[in-house]
C-alpha cells in the first residue's frame, strides 16, 4: 500500500503513484479526502521504464495511437490506428510530460497486471474513464 506522503511534501493537487513492482495506480484527491486503486500493465523491461516526477500534461478522449520509432525499427509494418476497438490506447489517454510516457486504457484485459508494455501504465477502460474524470492536467504523478 503506498502513501502519498511517501512521495510528495503535501497535496493541494491531484496525485498519482504508479507502483510497477505491485502493477497499481495510487490517486489522491487535492485535499486526500478520496484514495482510490488501480490494477495496472506495466512497460515490459525495466529499460522502458520511465520513473520520477511528471505531471499530466494533455488528455484526450478517443485517443490515437502512433507506433513509437523503438516500436517501428521492430515491426516495420505497424500502422497507426485511429480511435476504436482496435486501438491499443482504449478509450482514455493521459499523456505525462515525458515522451511516449502515457496512462490509457486497453482494449486487451489481458494486459492488465502484467508487464506488457513499451513504457506507458495501462488501465482497464471502465478504470481509465473513472480516473481521467478526476485528474484535471497539471495532476502530479510519480512512477516508481
Amino acid at each position: 500500500m503506498q502513501d502519498w506522503r511517501d512521495h510528495f511534501d503535501g497535496l493541494g493537487v491531484a496525485t498519482i503513484v504508479a507502483d510497477t513492482g505491485s502493477r497499481a495506480l495510487h490517486f489522491w484527491s487535492a485535499d486526500g479526502t478520496d484514495h482510490r486503486v488501480f490494477p495496472t500493465s506495466v512497460p515490459l523491461t525495466d529499460e522502458l521504464t520511465k520513473r520520477g516526477y511528471t505531471r499530466i500534461v494533455r488528455k484526450k478522449v478517443g485517443p490515437s495511437w502512433t507506433p513509437t520509432p523503438s516500436q517501428m525499427q521492430r515491426y516495420p509494418d505497424w500502422k497507426p490506428i485511429g480511435p476504436g476497438p482496435d486501438n491499443p490506447l482504449g478509450t482514455h489517454a493521459m499523456y505525462l510530460g515525458w515522451p511516449a510516457c502515457i496512462i490509457h486504457g486497453t482494449q486487451d484485459t489481458r494486459k492488465i497486471g502484467r508487464r506488457s508494455s513499451d513504457g506507458c501504465i495501462g488501465l482497464f477502460n471502465e478504470n481509465i474513464a473513472e480516473l481521467f474524470a478526476l485528474c484535471p492536467i497539471g495532476t502530479r504523478v510519480r512512477v516508481i
